[in-house]
């Protein structure tokens, strides 16, 4: 379908199309929905249009918001490791964000939306967090109409830039097309680039669960720094002996410890992503041995379910 046939079916009937658009995109998806929401808002012709048209965006984002919700709910914190796992840049973990939405509260939903990344992992952070429905409907609404209600008004107050732009894009469609793919390759490229550096950052270091067991048993036990999710520790209890932190408040948790004393990182990331993150903060904060768990914290379920 050309530029101009998907013009041509959003003015018919720019209701279906937003809806459908706008759900699979909150659904995780990777359709973008804010070309099709400002060029919908370019060809509404009433104000009353637009707002039908608001309305169907609004819905389509809360019903994707409230399966989110549903899923963290009903599967708590696998859900994240799940959405984690997808992540082409491991380092961004789920712990960290689930961290800052629970600081947060209610008021993150409101801009998630216009935070890439945290707008598909709030809402199942806030079900498996069993924050209230009625609440979280009534935030993820309010977020949804500002995301949407922002690009329909721009598309609303810029008619005559946007049409030009589409009638620009259908003349050099082919041109267009090609320059798309090369922006696509390079933010490809890029994030590729990203994971090779942060495989290098991982090049520190680790401490198998065996080493960790045998450490712990001796006469300067290290400090263990749980820094999986609320989520996570709430659905699956605390380690008995670590001290919960999180990567913002990293110093707050290791303040009373002589910098000469050992130290585990452990997280539940892939590739121990968070663990090698906290270890690398401290390392550069001067404290002399500080290693990543290996494994994380399945590796540690695995060695204690092990005959000491």
């Amino acid at each position: 379908m050309d530029i101009a046939q998907i013009t041509e079916t959003l003015r018919q009937d720019a209701v279906t199309v937003v809806f459908f658009n706008v759900l699979l995109q909150q659904l995780g998806l990777p359709v973008p929905a804010v070309p099709t929401l400002l060029l919908a808002g370019s060809l509404a012709a009433t104000s009353g249009s637009l707002g039908q048209v608001l309305a169907a965006a609004v819905v389509a984002s809360v019903l994707a918001d409230w399966l989110w919700y549903w899923s963290g709910k009903v599967f708590g914190y696998r859900v994240l490791a799940g959405l984690c796992k997808l992540s082409i840049n491991p380092s961004s973990c789920v712990s960290q964000t689930e961290a800052r939405f629970i600081r947060w509260g209610i008021s993150s939903l409101v801009v998630a939306k216009f935070i890439p990344g945290f707008s598909t992992v709030a809402p199942p952070i806030a079900g498996a967090l069993r924050m209230s429905q009625a609440g979280f409907l009534l935030a993820a609404g309010v977020g949804a109409a500002l995301w949407a209600g922002a690009a329909l008004g721009a598309g609303w107050l810029l008619q005559d830039a946007v049409q030009s732009a589409i009638a620009a894009l259908d003349r050099h469609a082919a041109r267009a097309l090609l320059v798309v793919l090369v922006l696509l390759a390079v933010w490809l490229g890029w994030k590729l680039w990203q994971k090779y550096r942060f495989r290098k950052f991982c090049a520190v270091p680790h401490v198998t669960p065996a080493e960790l067991l045998a450490a712990l048993d001796s006469d300067t036990p290290p400090l263990v720094l749980d820094l999986r999710g609320a989520t996570m520790i709430a659905a699956t209890g605390p380690i008995v002996g670590a001290r919960v932190a999180e990567h913002d408040f990293l110093h707050e948790a290791v303040g009373d410890w002589p910098k000469d004393r050992p130290i585990v990182t452990l997280c539940a990331c892939p590739e121990d992503a968070g663990a090698v993150q906290a270890a690398r903060h401290l390392l550069n904060a001067g404290y002399l041995s500080v290693k990543p768990l290996k494994g994380g914290y399945e590796a540690w379920l695995a060695s204690r379910a092990l005959p000491q």
